[in-house]
Order: structure tokens, then sequence, then C-alpha cells
């Protein structure tokens, strides 16, 4: 799922390319042996705009997420993550003795990961744009 950062910058977005499943990523530039947030991100809360269908039908696109890059990752959280060389957007699920990334949509498949390094936030909120009480908190 691309992600589009919500902040005046004079960065580029991320490019898109399409994953092995079928799901579009956002591209990123790796730093060191971990994949930074994007440029945004900083160590305060974001904001990112959902684009693709791969949330619904909690998440619709057009919507804005608020990611708490240091947020409580817990089971049934949703979660930004750096996955298969990109960033996701995905309910975070406890599988055994690893995770899954699960889109809510039934049309795409889960992603095991076999542990929390590859999330990078916890999204504590959405909203409408123009719509202030179509807002909806997750924590």
């Amino acid at each position: 799922m691309p992600l589009a950062c919500l902040t005046m910058h004079t960065q580029p977005l991320p490019t898109t390319h399409t994953g092995h499943t079928g799901a579009t990523y956002a591209t990123a530039t790796p730093v060191g042996q971990d994949m930074a947030l994007p440029e945004c991100a900083g160590g305060e809360s974001f904001a990112l705009m959902v684009q693709g269908q791969s949330m619904v039908p909690e998440f619709l696109e057009g919507e804005i997420i608020l990611i708490e890059p240091e947020g409580l990752a817990k089971d049934g959280s949703y979660v930004l993550a750096w996955h298969q060389e990109g960033w996701t957007f995905r309910q975070l699920m406890r599988s055994g003795t690893g995770w899954l990334l699960h889109p809510l949509n039934p049309a795409f498949a889960d992603e095991p990961i076999p542990d929390l390094i590859p999330v990078r936030g916890v999204i504590i909120q959405k909203a409408l744009p123009g719509r202030r009480r179509a807002s909806k908190h997750y924590i």
C-alpha cells in the first residue's frame, strides 16, 4: 500500500512498486542495516494518506492515518512496517511464535514476520479530510 507523507517538504514522495503478492508498496532508501521512517516522521507522530484497498472496510483510500513511531505494538494493533523492501500498513496479529501483518481485505494475503523489528509505528487515529466528526481513535 503506497503511503504519502502529509507534511510540507521539498523531498520527492516515495515511488511505488508491486510486490510478489500483488500488493503495492512504497519504496524507501536503506539506512545502514535498518530502514528509516519516512522523512516526514522524525521522532514525533506523523500523518499518512491511505492509498489502495488492502485495509478496507476499516480504512478507505484517501483517509488520513496518524502514526506514533514509539507506540506500543501489540496483537490487534494497526501498524506501519518495513516489509519486503517497502512500507506497508497492516493489522498486527500473533501467530504461534511469530507475528502476521494482516490485511483486512481478504483479497490480500497475510505476511508472516518472525518478530516486531519491522514494525516502525502504531496507527493511533484516522480521519477523513474535511470531515472532523469522521475521526476515530485506536488507543
